[in-house]
């Protein structure tokens, strides 16, 4: 297993109830996961906790055997090997593409960024806009340098955050596929947090539905296509991993 998520709670300070309960999952090496639900069920707590933005009450979470967080073991962020896009993708305004892209490559000798440049900038498509700055650019590309820059430190695992929110509606098909080849194309693992149906299902190999900070269902989009968060128990695969992961 490459990541395993186990136990995992989180309360906020002067709340009555936590917003993360018992959180348990594991991910293989280059799936991507949709966290699904609605605002205030805990699935950008999820995002914080494993970005190391917040220190969770308990659990653990393990990438390559590597134990980035548990009762004894807490990792910063900046050692975790994590990328993060966020809802309006934080490019600096006053960088280019290329140099957006590179920020984060400081540890590599010149001719290895050079190169790590370019193969980044194939892969999202934007060979031609290395000398742009972001407000040059529409959304979705905007959107395809935050990625690109995330996935420039080859990390283990990259953390979106409503990767869609900031796009016209009659543009997300497109890039709802162009995002999900690209994560396929690079074979980096991730996780994205949407409250749209639609997203989850046209980008994510599994989906867990979150409800008032627990896992309520999870399975791939085909299992939970029509499928009520409280069905009726079947002997299905799709259930046994629901009964096996609900908390």
């Amino acid at each position: 297993m490459f990541i395993s998520i186990q136990n995992v709670c989180f309360s906020y300070p002067n709340t009555g109830k936590p917003a993360l309960d018992q959180f348990s999952m594991n991910i293989e090496k280059g799936e991507v996961i949709s966290i699904l639900g609605r605002s205030g069920s805990g699935k950008s707590t999820i995002l914080r906790l494993l970005a190391g933005l917040e220190k969770p009450t308990e659990g653990s979470l393990t990438i390559q055997d590597e134990v980035l967080f548990d009762g004894n073991t807490f990792l910063q962020p900046e050692k975790r090997g994590i990328g993060m896009v966020f809802q309006d993708y934080a490019l600096f305004p006053h960088m280019t593409v290329g140099e957006n892209i590179l920020f984060g490559l400081f540890q590599l000798k010149k001719s290895d960024k050079k190169k790590r440049l370019q193969e980044v900038l194939e892969l999202v498509e934007l060979q031609d806009y290395e000398k742009r700055y972001p407000h040059q650019l529409s959304g979705g590309q905007q959107q395809r340098v935050a990625i690109a820059r995330a996935i420039a430190p080859n990390p283990h695992l990259i953390l979106l955050d409503e990767p869609f929110s900031n796009l016209d509606a009659e543009l997300q098909v497109k890039i709802r596929k162009d995002l999900r080849e690209i994560l396929k194309k690079a074979n980096i693992t991730s996780i994205f947090v949407t409250h749209d149906e639609n997203d989850a299902h046209a980008l994510a190999d599994r989906i867990v539905k979150l409800k008032d900070g627990c896992i309520d269902l999870i399975g791939r989009p085909c299992d939970l296509i029509g499928i009520h968060p409280h069905p009726v128990p079947q002997v299905t695969p799709m259930i046994e991993e629901r009964e096996l992961m609900s908390v």
